[in-house]
């Protein structure tokens, strides 16, 4: 141990299933140590960050939207009024659905 080139020893559990998968990407890049694959993998693999703010808050909207409609459906069917402003939230925040949808697809260009 004291010769040894990499002294330090990392553990980390996985599950059979885990253990599997690592062993199908190892086949296909024919390599046979994994320690050498897992050691590339933690220094070279790609970490890949995907910002979801923007989807997030458009389903925070579409919820919103959706719950709105539903409350009107509800006053509607049981013989109450409709109201205007209720018309104009729902327009003004599909609207905002609108433009953050836009704005997600140009940030994907």
């Amino acid at each position: 141990m004291v010769n040894r080139k990499r002294p330090i020893i990392l553990r980390c559990p996985v599950t059979a299933e885990e253990r599997n998968l690592i062993e199908q990407k190892m086949a296909q890049l024919q390599t046979k140590r994994i320690g050498a694959y897992l050691r590339k993998m933690a220094i070279d693999g790609y970490i890949i960050y995907v910002d979801t703010r923007d989807i997030k808050e458009m389903n925070k909207l579409l919820s919103a939207v959706g719950r709105n409609i539903n409350q009107i459906a509800k006053r509607i069917n049981a013989g109450g009024p409709t109201y205007q402003a209720d018309m104009e939230e729902i327009r003004e925040r599909l609207d905002q659905i609108w433009q953050l949808q836009r704005r997600i697809l140009l940030s994907q260009r």
